[in-house]
């Protein structure tokens, strides 16, 4: 069997006295699926701040690829989450001043592995959008920009991508089509994808759900 790429257990985050998360328990194992679904106000966004190490549990624990994430100092979980964990942000946070291929080069330096603009390259091509290397993120179609975001997740190859809504604001073609790619992409790599949305077309679409209610 595959290695857990990500185990959560008993995890709960508390904001004041305002819960925000309550997840008695998540496993999921490298080259499989899951989608997290739940209405906004749910802490779909919050569990994967969590799983990233940008925030630490109130209770429980979040162990990705076999570390607890809140063990780590700020420092260590920065190089742990760079080298280990993809994220298709929302908002692309796509870097405005460097082009396309130099985003990706960004991103393989963050995961402390050599530059490699020959597979960067190759991936890009792999997600059909090889001729905007060169190109600035502001010339880029939103489609364009999204295929871009997930090349850049996968390129220091993670063992864990994390996608906060990647269809909510895509059509029903381009909602399909950025959920087939970060499945067979992930998938390609043998990576583990959690997928956080309150789209409901997303159900059936991956290995497993879980839907979270308002705590």
């Amino acid at each position: 069997m595959s290695s857990l790429a990500l185990e959560i257990n008993l995890l709960e985050f508390i904001y004041g006295e305002r819960t925000v998360l309550r997840l008695p328990q998540l496993a999921l194992h490298e080259g499989n699926s899951c989608a997290v679904l739940g209405p906004s106000g749910c802490g779909k966004t919050t569990l994967l701040h969590l799983i990233a190490g940008l925030l630490r549990p109130t209770q429980g624990a979040v162990t990705v690829c076999g570390q607890n994430i809140a063990a780590l100092t700020p420092a260590a979980c920065d190089r742990f989450r760079g080298h280990h964990l993809g994220i298709v942000f929302q908002r692309l946070h796509l870097m405005p001043a460097l082009t396309v291929l130099d985003n990706l080069l960004l991103a393989q330096h963050l995961a402390r592995i050599p530059q490699n603009p020959q597979a960067a390259c190759a991936l890009l091509a792999t997600l059909g959008v090889e001729g905007l290397a060169h190109s600035q993120p502001a010339m880029l179609s939103q489609g364009q920009a999204q295929r871009v975001a997930i090349a850049r997740a996968l390129v220091h190859r993670p063992r864990l991508l994390l996608a906060d809504e990647p269809t909510s604001s895509l059509d029903e073609v381009n909602a399909q089509r950025a959920l087939e790619l970060l499945s067979t992409q992930a998938a390609a790599i043998g990576a583990a994808l959690l997928v956080v949305t309150h789209d409901q077309r997303i159900r059936g679409q991956l290995g497993r759900e879980v839907t979270l209610a308002a705590p």
